[in-house]
């Protein structure tokens, strides 16, 4: 599963990670979102000690939602040294995460 990252957590989590993290911002109300959230699941067990993933619910956390302009969910941001080097916005289909982390390592 992938972990959960709030306003409180996301700095120690996302910006001061050495690898690279991967970001999925949606909400429960969101059915796109529903169909992005297993393949987020997914990618976590596979990157386990490679990558972090997680997901961050933009109703409960607000912050860096806006702070990286993210206006439609899901949108997945990667980031790599604190940076977001990638973004997608909407449902892509599972190698469009993979390639993006895959670059990265």
């Amino acid at each position: 599963m992938a972990l959960e990252i709030t306003d409180a957590t996301f700095e120690e989590t996302v910006l001061k990670s050495d690898k690279p993290v991967v970001v999925d911002f949606w909400a429960a109300w969101c059915g796109p979102c529903r169909m992005v959230g297993p393949i987020i699941d997914e990618i976590s067990t596979e990157y386990d000690g490679k990558a972090v993933v997680g997901k961050v619910d933009v109703d409960a956390n607000q912050e860096f939602a806006a702070k990286y302009g993210v206006r439609n969910i899901p949108t997945v941001l990667v980031f790599q040294n604190g940076e977001v080097v990638g973004r997608q916005v909407g449902v892509a289909p599972k190698n469009a995460y993979t390639e993006a982390i895959d670059a990265l390592l």
